[in-house]
C-alpha cells in the first residue's frame, strides 16, 4: 500500500452542476455543467461568457474542477472525453481528430444554451484538442485558453529521455497480453511514480492531495486500446499544428517548470499566433490546474474580463 506522512490538503470543492448526457456517434458522453454563482441573486449581471474545459490524458473531469470552483463568475461545462472517466469510448481510433469531432459535436448540438460567445479551455493533451476545434470550427467559441499548452513534440522537449522511456511503457502494455497489459497500465506503483514526477509543490498536503487524485482518477479509462491511441495522439501532435489558424484571441498559460513543454518552447508557440496572450507561473510545473488553479483562474478571469466588460 502506498501511503505518506504528510496531511491531506484541506481542499474542499463546494461547487455542484447538472450532469448532462448527450450522444456521438452513437456513444454516450456526460458533461458537468456548473451554473455561474450569484452572492446577490442576479448572476445575469455578473455572469461572465460560459467556459468549456477538456481535460489532459489519463485524466478525468475532476481534474479540472479546483480551476471550476475559483471561476464562480462563470457557467463552466466539463465533459469526461470518451474513453475516460465516464465517457464511453468512440467508434474507431482515439486520436486528435476523433476527439476534436467530440468537442464540436458538443458544442454545436449536444449541450443546451451552448452558444458562439463560449469559451474553449484545454489543459494539457486537452490544448492539442482545443486548438484544433479551434481552427476547425472557430465559429463555436469566442475565446480559446491553453493551460500547459503542449508547445513541442514530446520527444524534442526538456524531457526527451523521460518521455521515450514513457512511450516504452506504454509500447510494452501494447505488446502483453491484454490482462497483463492493462495491469501494467493501472499499475499503482507506476502511477505513483508518474504522480510524483510532475508534482513540483513543496507543500507536502498538497502533493499527498495530487497523489491521491491520481490514484483515485488515472487509470480510469475503458480499455487498453483507447488509453494507447490517446498516448499516441499526446506525443505525435501538438499545439503548434494549428497555431497560425488561430485567429480568434488566445490566452496561453504556461509553467516555468512544466516538464513538457520549455518556457522558450512556449514563447515561440505564442509568437505564432496571430493574438496571443502567453503568462509563465513561477516555480509550477504541468499540474497548474492542481497546483496554481486560483492563479489560472485569476488570469482567465482578467483576459476575459477585457474582452466581456
Amino acid at each position: 500500500m502506498l501511503t505518506s506522512r504528510a496531511p491531506a490538503a484541506d481542499i474542499r470543492l463546494t461547487r455542484r452542476a447538472t450532469v448532462r448526457t448527450f450522444t456521438v456517434d452513437g456513444t454516450l458522453q456526460r458533461c458537468w455543467d456548473f451554473p455561474a454563482l450569484s452572492s446577490d441573486h442576479n448572476a445575469a449581471a455578473i455572469a461572465g461568457p460560459p467556459i468549456f474545459m477538456l481535460h489532459g490524458f489519463r485524466g478525468d473531469h475532476h481534474g479540472l474542477l479546483r480551476v471550476v470552483e475559483a471561476l464562480p463568475r462563470h457557467r463552466v461545462l466539463v465533459p469526461d472525453l470518451p474513453g475516460f472517466g465516464s465517457g464511453q469510448p468512440l467508434q474507431g481510433r482515439h486520436d486528435v481528430g476523433a476527439y476534436a469531432g467530440f468537442a464540436a459535436a458538443a458544442l454545436s448540438s449536444g449541450l443546451p444554451d451552448v452558444g458562439p460567445d463560449t469559451v474553449l479551455l484545454g489543459h494539457s493533451f486537452g490544448s492539442i484538442i482545443a486548438s484544433r476545434v479551434a481552427a476547425e470550427h472557430p465559429d463555436l467559441i469566442s475565446e480559446l485558453v491553453l493551460m500547459n499548452p503542449i508547445c513541442e513534440p514530446a520527444l524534442e522537449g526538456p524531457k526527451g529521455i523521460t518521455s521515450k522511456a514513457a512511450e516504452l511503457y506504454y509500447l510494452a502494455a501494447a505488446r502483453l497480453p491484454e490482462p497483463l497489459g492493462m495491469a501494467l497500465l493501472q499499475h499503482p506503483v507506476i502511477v505513483r511514480g508518474m504522480s510524483i514526477f510532475m508534482a513540483k509543490t513543496r507543500d507536502p498536503g498538497l502533493r499527498r492531495w495530487i497523489h491521491g487524485q491520481h490514484d483515485a482518477y488515472f487509470s480510469a479509462f475503458a480499455n487498453r486500446d483507447v488509453v494507447l491511441d490517446a498516448f499516441r495522439a499526446s506525443i505525435s501532435a501538438t499545439v503548434r499544428d494549428t497555431a497560425e489558424q488561430l485567429e480568434m484571441p488566445v490566452l496561453l498559460i504556461a509553467a516555468e517548470r512544466d516538464d513538457l513543454g520549455s518556457v522558450a518552447g512556449q514563447r515561440r508557440l505564442a509568437a505564432l499566433m496571430p493574438d496571443a496572450e502567453l503568462h509563465i507561473l513561477p516555480g509550477v510545473g504541468h499540474l497548474v490546474h492542481y497546483e496554481a488553479p486560483t492563479q489560472a483562474a485569476e488570469l482567465i478571469s482578467d483576459f476575459l474580463r477585457r474582452r466581456h466588460p
